[in-house]
């Protein structure tokens, strides 16, 4: 049967055209080996299966036959070793993206995409597992996922692996030595992964996409050096760069400090794709001119975080007035809206920074960031409060101040095992792992009446309006008169 599925898995890689005709004996013979076996029998007709069957199949026949320990890591590395045989080389990938690209920049990235989910690079079996849904608040509808693949992180340990010596191979799972890579059972194995250089403000980055994929073509944009995040005006001037390339992407960066950033601040990157998020929806609901910029259009966006959006059809303009708000935003302290510069020489001024084309022009999101934390919130002043914890912890990253919430795994069990606690009228506070969310319950018990029928639909909406509370507390400025008179101070500063 192990001969059976090599010769499903050699049908597949065909008929998506990860080897011709020409390698089938080649790629038999490397997948034979790989696989412990001394030779290569090709049965009489290979049936068409799904890849996930046929990967399962033969990975469950590794683990019978002591050819890969027993646990999802090990499976991984191993079939992610079979389809790498079965990808094509970097070199061939690269000439066949920029042929594309001479077609259109969406041919190159629709070949590339479909590409990377066929090498199985990008899991296509595991993606639809997430659950995901809209929720409608005062910003608009904001995106909700669940995401089956990735942990949940505390703000702490994300700060500390920044400061941590760099000593693995690959330095981090951004980095272009990851392409190839055998994995290991703390880092993911990557031979089925290309990569497709790029030129920005004259620098080598590479472009790729997520293999967990949180919208339509995630891709991310990654500096050819391990070195840390920074948000400067060459960030600017990158992201002008790279839509000049893919207008039809958008381009945006974590935050480049602690506790406001994303999850890998040890390497300099951006993410993108194709997608429009809420926040890019959101009107602006204050306009203004900065003087000497009268060509750049500028506004306050209704969203709650503090975001300025300027637009113009010069990117160089756009380049000018962001770096003007960067380097005022990075020494502005109001004591009176808890915000400080800095605290015993640590720098806490940031932004995260959003770029797209808006018809013809270009338009740069500014989000105005400040991670100062204090006795009261050790986690952030402008980071999820306590109360909220039970919903998310983690650091809101560029994803999402956007509007899409990235939540832990953990509740897609706790969700529905909270729905039927709540319609059968349980004790919350007696279940273990539905502890934390007692006080949210008891709240919701006094507005609605549960069962089962609307019980899971009414939690999944309230974790909507739980998320949107998120970014009110990440927001520097809040939404009332006090919030709009501070913010009102900075921008006249500027």
């Amino acid at each position: 049967m192990i001969h059976d599925n090599i010769a499903q898995l050699l049908r597949y890689a065909l008929e998506k055209e990860l080897i011709l005709p020409d390698d089938y004996t080649w790629a038999a013979n490397r997948l034979t080996a790989a696989l412990g076996l001394d030779r290569w029998e090709a049965p009489e007709q290979a049936a068409e299966r799904p890849l996930e069957d046929v990967l399962r199949d033969i990975l469950d026949w590794a683990v019978a036959n002591g050819r890969c320990e027993p646990g999802i890591a090990s499976r991984d590395i191993l079939d992610t070793e079979l389809m790498g045989i079965l990808t094509p080389r970097p070199s061939e990938v690269r000439h066949a993206f920029w042929k594309k690209y001479a077609q259109s920049p969406e041919a190159a990235t629709d070949w590339y995409y479909t590409f990377c989910q066929d090498t199985d690079y990008i899991r296509r079996y595991r993606i639809v597992k997430d659950m995901k849904w809209v929720a409608p608040t005062e910003y608009g509808e904001l995106d909700i996922t669940v995401n089956l693949s990735k942990p949940e992180k505390d703000p702490r340990a994300i700060a500390a692996a920044k400061l941590a010596p760099q000593n693995a191979y690959p330095a981090c799972q951004l980095c272009a030595s990851n392409e190839g890579y055998q994995g290991r059972l703390d880092h993911p194995a990557r031979q089925n992964h290309r990569l497709i250089p790029l030129t920005l403000d004259g620098q080598d980055w590479f472009f790729q996409y997520s293999p967990y994929v949180y919208y339509n073509e995630h891709c991310i944009v990654l500096n050819s050096r391990h070195i840390p995040m920074k948000i400067d005006r060459s960030t600017f001037r990158r992201q002008m760069d790279f839509l000049k390339m893919f207008p039809h992407y958008f381009i945006g960066s974590n935050a480049d400090l602690p506790i406001v950033g994303g999850s890998i601040l040890s390497h300099d990157h951006f993410q993108g794709g194709r997608y429009t998020f809420a926040m890019a929806r959101a009107p602006e609901e204050r306009t203004f001119t900065f003087p000497g910029f009268e060509d750049v259009q500028a506004g306050v966006v209704k969203w709650p975080m503090s975001v300025i959006r300027l637009r113009a059809a010069d990117p160089d303009r756009l380049v000018d007035l962001a770096d003007r708000v960067l380097l005022a935003w990075r020494g502005w302290s109001d004591p009176a809206a808890d915000i400080l510069a800095e605290t015993g020489g640590e720098r806490h001024n940031t932004v995260t920074p959003i770029a797209r084309m808006r018809g013809d022009a270009f338009e740069l999101d500014l989000v105005l960031r400040n991670n100062r934390t204090t006795e009261e919130y050790p986690l952030g002043i402008f980071h999820p409060h306590q109360e909220l914890h039970h919903i998310k912890k983690e650091n809101i990253g560029l994803i999402e101040v956007m509007g899409l919430a990235v939540l832990p795994a953990r509740l897609k069990t706790e969700l529905a095992d909270l729905a039927d606690t709540l319609v059968r009228g349980g004790d919350v506070r007696a279940h273990e792992t539905l502890a934390k969310h007692a006080d949210w319950a008891d709240a919701l018990r006094e507005r609605y009446d549960f069962t089962p029928a609307n019980a899971l639909p009414i939690l999944e909406a309230e974790v909507g309006k739980v998320f949107a509370r998120v970014l009110e507390h990440a927001g520097v400025y809040k939404r009332d008169e006090a919030g709009r008179a501070a913010f009102g101070r900075f921008l006249d500063a500027v």
